[in-house]
């Protein structure tokens, strides 16, 4: 009989090498709070909140550069009130970040997605996208891809937003602190759903989102230890750093104005009335 896999994980082990392996969920993650919230079913990690608390888990390791994806089918029903997320996140208040937040609404109403980027831990960069499926009905993939000239959201592999480095005219971009990979469900009833108009309903909890087939392909990184160029610089040549990925293609670029056009719900760099004067990543 074949050895049947809990969980498999794609990790980068050298240069343009990668190995896929079978592994327990528990080799590469780590409960954040509330371990007694977090079930693991098979290949499924069952995340559940309920009055009591909610719960979170993160990777051993920290990343800095590469991809990182989760297949996640989000909680069923009226969700209103109640956040997933999967993100990427480094440790202190100067902390970078980035996120997928999945927003949830009362029975029949879509969810929306919202993404965001913290560097040195100002965030304030958010963008909310409807989805162009439902995501409690099937898992679904998300992915951060993280180079150093973008960082892309993609959902089942179409990018769904693209945050560009454009050091260049002074804005800060996420290059020097590795992030570890994190997932949770949490209350959030005073703003996720229709501005916080829609509470959570706990007649209906636990709520439970339900996370497989983890994927890392990413730079493993040590911060207390590691010397981040020599470990994750370019002339380690890996893949990330190819020319091919410095941008999207001309499918991808398609596949962008696409969602930009018929998903898209809010976008920060067009908020006037919030800020006075637009952050410098939003002027072209």
């Amino acid at each position: 009989m074949a050895q049947q896999c809990p969980l498999t994980f794609v990790m980068s082990l050298a240069m343009l090498l990668n190995v896929a392996f079978c592994a327990n969920f528990s080799d590469f993650f780590q409960p954040l709070w509330a371990p007694d919230h977090i079930a693991t079913e098979g290949d499924h990690i069952n995340l559940s909140l309920d009055t009591v608390s909610g719960c979170g888990f993160e990777s051993r390791s920290k990343y800095l550069f590469g991809k990182a994806s989760m297949q996640i089918k989000l909680v069923e029903g009226d969700s209103a009130g109640t956040v997933t997320a999967f993100y990427m996140s480094s440790e202190g208040p100067n902390h970078d970040e980035l996120d997928f937040e999945f927003l949830g609404n009362v029975s029949g109403e879509p969810y929306l997605v919202q993404t965001n980027v913290y560097v040195n831990g100002s965030g304030n960069r958010e963008q909310r996208h409807s989805l162009w499926f439902d995501p409690t009905l099937d898992f679904h993939t998300y992915s951060l891809f993280w180079n150093r000239r973008h960082i892309v959201f993609l959902v089942d592999g179409i990018p769904m937003r693209v945050f560009a480095n454009k050091e260049e005219n002074g804005v800060v971009y996420p290059k020097s602190q590795a992030m570890s990979i994190r997932g949770s469900v949490w209350n959030a009833d005073d703003w996720a759903t229709q501005g916080g108009r829609v509470r959570t309903n706990w007649s209906h909890s636990p709520f439970v989102s339900t996370f497989r087939s983890f994927e890392i392909d990413a730079c493993e990184l040590s911060p207390e230890t590691d010397d981040v160029e020599a470990k994750c610089g370019v002339s380690r040549q890996f893949w990330w750093d190819k020319p091919s990925v410095r941008e999207l293609n001309k499918h991808q670029s398609h596949q962008l104005k696409w969602v930009r056009r018929k998903h898209m719900v809010y976008d920060y760099c067009k908020d006037v009335a919030r800020f006075t004067e637009l952050p410098r990543e939003c002027i072209n």
